[in-house]
């Protein structure tokens, strides 16, 4: 009976998968668009702080398509989400750096001439 729960067991912990985190989150998309693929990271990762008036000391609102654009051409919002963990100036403060996924979606976005 032994014999037959090890070569199970082994089938069993060898047949699982490895998913990283780019498996787990949508592709970059050919063409990027805000309704489409931009506002969904900047509600779920940005709005709490930068909504409309701001909180916790954020200098601007996200709340728009116009305002990350704004943001992304005049305040540098490209380069603060990019910085590795741990650095001070990381966003979102105090939280974990978005997926590279994400990041590289806002940054197709701009590349695409901010699209809606």
């Amino acid at each position: 009976m032994k014999k037959a729960i090890i070569p199970s067991l082994f089938f069993l912990i060898t047949s699982c998968e490895n998913q990283s985190e780019s498996d787990l989150t949508n592709p970059v998309p050919e063409k990027a668009t805000y309704s489409k693929d931009v506002k969904s990271i900047i509600d779920n990762n940005c709005i709490i702080c930068h909504t409309a008036p701001p909180k916790n000391g954020a200098p601007m609102p996200l709340n728009s398509k116009l305002s990350v654009q704004d943001a992304i051409i005049n305040k540098g919002l490209i380069n603060r989400i990019s910085l590795q963990q741990g650095d001070p100036d990381l966003m979102p403060y105090g939280g974990t750096r978005l997926p590279q996924v994400s990041i590289d979606i806002i940054i197709k976005w701009q590349q695409d001439g901010f699209q809606d």
